[in-house]
């Protein structure tokens, strides 16, 4: 399965790799490991998650406080977001239409 960043979401994704990076060295390659890990649940069961509206999904990491929205296409992932919970967590609407 093909998996495409939105640019807000690719940078989204560097800053919180930097970040934690900056607390503790290799924080930010756990943290990369588990987005894609979180990814990785997704592409084998892209309806299984939360759905936000029609065409739009959550997924949660498991132990940071990250979720990533997506949306499902045949045959790829369009990562829409790599969010914190607690963070502007309606800052991903507009990235796409409904």
């Amino acid at each position: 399965m093909r998996i495409r960043f939105l640019a807000a979401a690719r940078r989204e994704f560097s800053e919180a790799v930097s970040y934690y990076d900056s607390k503790e060295p290799s924080l930010g390659d756990e943290f990369a490991d588990e987005v894609w890990e979180t990814i990785s649940r997704i592409a084998s069961h892209p309806s299984a998650w939360q759905q936000l509206s029609s065409r739009t999904r959550r997924c949660l990491t498991k132990r940071f406080p990250y979720a990533v929205i997506y949306r499902a296409q045949p045959n790829s992932l369009l990562i829409i977001a790599v969010m914190h919970l607690k963070r502007h967590p309606d800052s991903w609407r507009g990235r796409v239409d409904e």
